[in-house]
């Protein structure tokens, strides 16, 4: 069908026929006839037409054409030319990462550009859902003013102190800056951990504990307070032979409240009624051991004189918001001891300031106070738990018995 349209054709020049020719005899030289069976088949398509040799230029002529009006057909144009040898372009292979994945396509500065600008676009048209709003930045935590273990650093007294600030303690204020809270955290935890080493020493009746069952969070209970603020303005640990919890006598560190306000306190908190009965039966019984040891003179040189203040303020044992104003009950208000019975908590505390705190010596101190409260914390875990706690101990008799029934050996 091929050769008997391209007869059709009208005939052509001598000259337009040699450069067919030329073109014919080119592409004749690039075939190869592999075997007879080709060679038959072009002798039979030169019986349909006058001469082989216009036979030949008229179908690669044909061809050429068909080929040159196919190219310029519309729907080739987006079409890719055929490579030689039927083979098709291959896309250049993509730069694969470490993780064998081939990297994305870099686009080019201007679509860079308009991403960009398609970007702050969506920023400022950002819709916020109902109940959303922008609250605020978060604040990164402080890369300097860091100390070592076992130190306060002045970054913890900073974010303590903006705590007290009522319109800095609550939620979203602490949310954005939860990152300094999480630092300061770490640090305090670093501190008791350094600092539990030094208390076993001082006190073997204290347990080795981790700091996380020593310390204290940082939430408020506000369950059933008439004051709903989230946050607590000091970060705090206790210690006992129980560990944090416990009825037997603490020593509780409210340890790093700015602006003075850092503690370290001995004794029982409002203890329960079982204990503060047998507490004060004791009492009743003899007050010897707990007089003498709250009236030693290290023991008054840090907590105050064993005696109420005159104005009713804090002192010693004494003068605690919970104390009684008139004598319990079912005891006589003249009793020798009502001064120690009408205590509702037997505790003792001593402040530091701010100075001491950021001192890296400031652990060592502790230690040496808790060495001078450690009679007086043994002392309370005797009367809560023995009878007669006295009578055990050679310290618990009465002086001025001890010092009669001396003389009476020496008249005998």
């Amino acid at each position: 069908m091929g050769v008997r349209n391209a007869l059709r054709k009208p005939p052509r020049s001598t000259n337009q026929r040699a450069k067919s020719s030329t073109r014919s005899n080119t592409a004749r030289n690039g075939k190869r006839k592999t075997d007879a069976d080709s060679s038959d088949e072009h002798e039979e398509s030169a019986l349909n037409g006058p001469d082989d040799d216009d036979n030949d230029i008229y179908q690669e002529e044909g061809q050429h054409e068909s080929e040159d009006d196919a190219s310029l057909d519309s729907d080739a144009l987006d079409e890719e030319p055929a490579r030689k040898g039927g083979q098709k372009r291959k896309a250049a292979p993509r730069p694969v990462t470490k993780n064998g994945k081939a990297s994305p396509k870099k686009s080019s500065p201007r679509k860079r550009r308009k991403k960009a600008d398609d970007s702050d676009e969506d920023d400022d048209d950002l819709e916020l859902q109902e109940g959303q709003e922008i609250v605020g930045v978060v604040v990164k935590a402080p890369k300097t003013g860091r100390v070592p273990p076992g130190q306060i650093s002045g970054n913890t007294l900073d974010f303590l102190s903006q705590l007290k600030n009522p319109e800095c303690n609550d939620r979203e204020w602490f949310k954005l800056h939860e990152p300094v809270y999480r630092v300061a955290e770490k640090e305090w935890k670093d501190f008791i951990e350094a600092f539990t080493d030094l208390l076993v020493e001082a006190d073997p009746q204290i347990p080795p504990l981790p700091p996380k069952d020593v310390t204290h969070r940082i939430y408020r209970d506000v369950r059933f307070s008439n004051d709903k603020t989230p946050y607590k303005t000091a970060l705090s640990a206790s210690f006992s032979r129980s560990g944090r919890k416990g009825i037997f006598a603490h020593y509780h560190m409210y340890a790093v409240r700015p602006d003075g306000g850092s503690l370290i306190a001995a004794g029982a908190w409002q203890p329960g009624k079982n204990e503060l009965a047998t507490i004060r039966n004791n009492i009743q019984r003899s007050s010897a051991r707990l007089r003498k040891i709250i009236s030693a003179p290290d023991f008054v040189k840090y907590f105050g004189a064993a005696q109420p203040h005159p104005k009713g303020l804090r002192q010693n044992i004494f003068g605690h918001e919970d104390e009684l104003k008139t004598a319990p009950k079912g005891v006589d208000k003249t009793h020798k001891d009502i001064d120690l019975l009408k205590c509702r908590s037997i505790a003792v505390v001593h402040y530091f300031s701010d100075e001491d705190v950021l001192s890296p010596c400031w652990k060592d101190e502790l230690c040496e106070i808790v060495k001078i409260a450690r009679p007086f914390v043994h002392c309370l875990n005797d009367m809560m738990t023995l009878q007669n706690a006295d009578d055990s101990d050679e310290d618990d008799s009465d002086p001025e018995n001890s010092a009669a029934e001396g003389s009476g050996a020496n008249e005998d």
